[in-house]
């Protein structure tokens, strides 16, 4: 990374234990980090991680997002911060909204001002598609999470610390995904359950997430979005490629009806944030909108928007059929190592 000197920096990661917390701290321990200390709060995935990485640059804070006592103790001394810790079930959060909200939008202030306070060089925080027209609590709390992001950036313009948010959509075999249920459904041979065959979502592999965000570090001014660029699937093609990766051509296939909160199609940019990226090659930036509360300044002029433009969603990107979904599926480690025990 251009500019970012890994040898001698210390990384603290919120929700280290994650998914996408290993992946990141599994890279940075590759490129010759100094130290990542790893948030969480749950003490036995940190004893799990800590034996599987064996690693002594790894420092491990048991505590909360939502207590700031503990976010500052894994804050301090370190000079970049990935906010990656999140409550991320959409049916959990339509139950318990609440819950959802004292995660992700109070426990992302505290790690914000927790990261100010300590002079951490730059946040990234991690946001979802379904933050986009939220229709469920948790992509609500998500939206409020960005704005709380954009917020910093635009109150404090002399801050030392560049807070900026990257959004995207689906992790394939993240914790959550319905990529092992598929497999674990196909190995007891039952069918494959999906809620609605039309339904579309975007498809990106953790390795993406991670280039994403480290793609934010080197690029964020205070208060940027940016957004990968990725294809989708139907539901439908995802399980009969997966099936088919696994053997099964001819799956069986179960439609269950949407769960509580979900939408038919996922936005990564609104029609409103595409009047204002710029496109990065794979990358979209949205800048801070900076203006102040003096709207009185920009009512007497306007300016003439193109009306042709429209949001970016998995239902206008690149769609990928069968073959194509499992050429994408093919590049993920665990699917590689399942067609290696297959052999």
């Amino acid at each position: 990374m251009p500019g970012m000197s890994l040898s001698a920096a210390t990384v603290t990661i919120t929700g280290g234990t994650g998914s996408f917390g290993k992946t990141m701290a599994r890279h940075l321990l590759s490129q010759g980090v100094g130290q990542v200390h790893i948030l969480s709060r749950d003490e036995a995935k940190q004893d799990q991680m800590r034996k599987d990485f064996g690693d002594d640059r790894l420092k491990f804070y048991l505590g909360d997002v939502r207590d700031i006592d503990s976010v500052a103790s894994a804050v301090r001394g370190a000079e970049f911060v990935f906010h990656a810790a999140a409550l991320k079930q959409v049916p959990s959060c339509e139950f318990f909204p609440q819950q959802a909200v004292k995660t992700n939008v109070e426990g992302s202030h505290n790690v914000i001002e927790a990261s100010a306070a300590a002079g951490v060089s730059t946040v990234v925080c991690l946001s979802t598609d379904k933050a986009v027209y939220p229709v469920n609590a948790m992509g609500m709390s998500k939206a409020l999470m960005e704005k709380t992001a954009q917020a910093y950036a635009r109150n404090n313009p002399t801050s030392r610390t560049t807070v900026a948010v990257t959004r995207y959509g689906n992790v394939m075999y993240s914790r959550g995904s319905v990529i092992p249920l598929f497999l674990e459904q196909l190995r007891a041979g039952r069918p494959l359950t999906i809620t609605d065959p039309e339904m579309t979502r975007f498809l990106m592999s953790l390795a993406d997430s991670v280039d994403l965000v480290l793609h934010a570090f080197e690029h964020a001014e205070p208060g940027d979005l940016f957004v990968r660029k990725a294809p989708a699937s139907t539901v439908d093609v995802l399980a009969r490629a997966v099936a088919s990766i696994a053997g099964d051509d001819s799956p069986t296939v179960d439609v269950i009806g949407t769960r509580h909160g979900e939408k038919l199609h996922e936005t990564l940019l609104s029609w409103e944030e595409v009047l204002r990226s710029s496109d990065e090659g794979d990358y979209f930036r949205v800048p801070l909108d900076a203006r102040s509360l003096q709207y009185e300044k920009y009512v007497e002029e306007g300016e003439a928007k193109p009306t042709q433009l429209e949001a970016y969603n998995s239902a206008n990107t690149t769609r990928l059929d069968v073959e194509g979904t499992k050429d994408l599926l093919r590049q993920l480690p665990e699917i590689q190592a399942l067609m290696e025990r297959a052999l």
